[in-house]
């Protein structure tokens, strides 16, 4: 008989008995009951993480804004997360006998030289911990890097997702992220042109859509101050343009320049004053081209 036989024999022996089986389901219990209670100390961490920022929103000593709560909120949640499977999965090997200790000596000296080629990687934590630490932008917020932009679902210490209007989600290394422009700090401003036909009253004109500009501030919550009518921007061949602009809250420039545009075209029709229309003078060539030929001959 062969050695491999003889092990192979010997193994089979080993699963005969009573104890190797009791001591298999013992490991299966054991693996089980420590996925059980990783999973509610999650569940537990998550609570008090949600119930600590619950109780600073209502402290008056301490309060964070909304967006920077978020951020905190999903970045401490992620940590909470990553540590407990780690050490969930350190039990989980100990109770399958894999000698932990050595293992973990053995990836600490894997580390260390991975380390020196993982530099991105400590780039990209560094300054995800800045962007944290300094508040350059939160969860919600607007913002644009590079050429993307839209807004932040989620900041990590590795990196940064950002979902444009349209839905698609970018993920951004946040060691790439040298500059950002973020929308959502202060408020914008909403700027609206109107034309209107040089035959028509400028005068009236400013004076009906001023009467119609006090009124925006209370059909719309997003504005902040009442919009303000600055006059002729400019003079074109058929009409002249007056420019309007209001203060919204952060981002909400479009929606309030939208509904402007709706609300100064229904004040003009209202009030007769007609929206101007572009000019074209036509004359025939042949005719022209006549009358010089007569003049020259002296024709009548």
């Amino acid at each position: 008989m062969s050695n491999i036989e003889m092990f192979i024999n010997k193994q089979l022996e080993n699963f005969s008995k009573e104890d190797v089986w009791m001591a298999i389901g013992e490991s299966i219990l054991k693996i089980f009951l420590i996925i059980i209670l990783t999973s509610l100390f999650i569940k537990i961490g998550k609570m008090i993480i949600h119930k600590i920022f619950e109780v600073r929103d209502r402290s008056s000593l301490i309060r964070t804004s909304d967006r920077r709560e978020a951020t905190l909120v999903k970045l401490l949640v992620n940590i909470l997360f990553y540590f407990a499977s780690f050490f969930s999965f350190i039990m989980i090997l100990e109770t399958v006998g894999i000698d932990v200790k050595a293992l973990l000596a053995g990836a600490g000296i894997v580390g260390l030289a991975v380390g020196f080629g993982a530099q991105s990687l400590v780039k990209d934590v560094i300054t995800g911990f800045f962007i944290i630490f300094e508040d350059q932008f939160s969860v919600g917020d607007n913002i644009q890097i590079d050429q993307f932009t839209g807004t932040v679902v989620e900041i990590g210490l590795r990196t940064t997702k950002i979902k444009n209007w349209t839905g698609e989600v970018h993920i951004l290394p946040n060691g790439s992220i040298n500059q950002v422009t973020n929308f959502s700090l202060n408020n914008s401003v909403a700027f609206v042109d109107v034309n209107i036909a040089y035959e028509s009253d400028i005068n009236n004109a400013e004076k009906v859509l001023q009467e119609l500009l006090e009124k925006m501030p209370e059909k719309y919550e997003d504005i902040v101050n009442p919009p303000e009518l600055l006059g002729v921007q400019t003079m074109d061949v058929s009409n002249l343009t007056l420019r309007v602009t209001c203060e919204t809250l952060p981002t909400k420039n479009f929606y309030i320049a939208r509904q402007l545009r709706k609300e100064i075209k229904q004040c003009l029709e209202e009030n007769g004053i007609d929206a101007p229309f572009p000019r074209l003078v036509m004359y025939s060539r042949s005719e022209v081209n006549l009358k010089k030929t007569k003049g020259e001959l002296g024709g009548p």
